[in-house]
């Protein structure tokens, strides 16, 4: 699979695992919807909405190739996860969820951001909605999209080990459905910082390799927890981001362009 497929199928499958959960209605969410003034009662309507809203997005990016769902993604995504220190939980929650925000703007580098000055008239709106030619200014270089990549993948892995070892509950819940003591949690904390700093030291596909496999392997711990799938599918971003990096790594040092995206 190529790069710009797994990040192409990482933003995807986030935002129509974040919006299924908003189908369900997830309790959590009602204390981010109190942020902007939203009241609890009003929080349970809206839920179907925005996750109609994330699956449609993810749908789009899926079987489309336009640019308005990946700003939608980039923006939508690191404001959801901002949201979590404005409603008084910790800011290495918004780092765990990087990849949220960071595959959705990597891919949106990968296919060229719209000009501003272009959303003046209608033949830049269409822009908006098209696959932008080979010759697109505003293609990145490989190197612009390998640092988003890299520093997306450092800042998950550091986010993460803080919440292990700050000993956030839910990951004590997940150790423990494997027999792992509440005294592993700083253990694998720190673990995953020094992986961070790893990724962020040396740019190596056989550690980001590994990297995929230790997330994939700790986000499964849902499942063992008795969380719904939905959770796993909702972090495809932290697999996709790694994934992605390793595969550029791999591959000799090019420009990237939209022309090179299956049609």
């Amino acid at each position: 699979m190529r790069p710009y497929w797994t990040l192409r199928v990482g933003a995807a499958l986030c935002f129509i695992g974040h919006g299924a959960f908003g189908f369900i209605t997830k309790a959590a969410w009602v204390p981010y919807f109190a942020v902007v003034g939203i009241p609890e009662a009003w929080a349970w309507r809206l839920m179907p909405l925005v996750g109609a809203v994330d699956v449609l997005a993810g749908m789009a990016v899926l079987f489309g190739r336009t640019r308005l769902p990946l700003l939608y993604m980039t923006v939508w995504a690191a404001w959801t996860a901002m949201l979590r220190p404005l409603s008084g939980e910790s800011v290495f929650e918004t780092l765990e969820r990087a990849g949220n925000y960071g595959v959705p703007l990597a891919l949106l580098l990968w296919v060229g951001i719209p000009r501003l000055e272009s959303l003046r008239t209608v033949r830049g709106w269409r822009d908006v909605f098209s696959e932008p030619s080979p010759e697109a200014e505003s293609v990145a270089p490989r190197e612009t999209i390998v640092r988003v990549l890299q520093w997306t993948t450092v800042i998950l892995l550091a986010g993460h080990g803080a919440l292990g070892i700050m000993g956030k509950p839910m990951l004590a819940t997940h150790y423990a459905s494997i027999g792992l003591p509440d005294l592993a949690m700083p253990i694998v904390g720190w673990f995953e910082i020094a992986l961070a700093a790893s990724v962020a030291l040396r740019r190596s596909a056989t550690l980001l390799v590994f990297v995929v496999i230790w997330k994939l392997a700790t986000e499964s711990l849902f499942f063992l927890a008795g969380a719904p799938i939905w959770e796993f599918v909702e972090r495809a971003g932290s697999y996709a981001a790694p994934a992605a990096l390793a595969m550029l790594l791999s591959v000799a040092p090019r420009r990237l362009y939209a022309s090179e995206a299956p049609r």
